[in-house]
């Protein structure tokens, strides 16, 4: 579940995204989970309804949400495979 705190920077962000989206860039929203093993991603509304909100109008105007899970070591961090992304 994200966000863990609120974030009304994150909000910004994907308000911005749709933005950009509206005006004709593409748009993407990436979440990087730092753990192996995550079944999906799902936004943390009673952390922070706005954001999952957000989140969800972002999909619905065309923004793409992607997460992708890491394969993480004491020296590194790895990009490993997609987790799917439940709004």
């Amino acid at each position: 579940m994200f966000p863990d705190a609120p974030t009304e920077r994150g909000v910004k962000h994907i308000e911005e995204l749709i933005d950009a989206k509206k005006n004709g860039f593409e748009a993407y929203v990436l979440f990087v989970v730092q753990m192996e093993g995550v079944d999906y991603l799902i936004p943390n509304d009673e952390t922070h309804k706005a954001f999952g909100d957000a989140l969800r109008e972002a999909k619905s105007q065309g923004v793409t949400v992607l997460a992708i899970d890491c394969k993480v070591t004491p020296d590194s961090l790895t990009a490993n495979k997609p987790v799917k992304v439940k709004l």
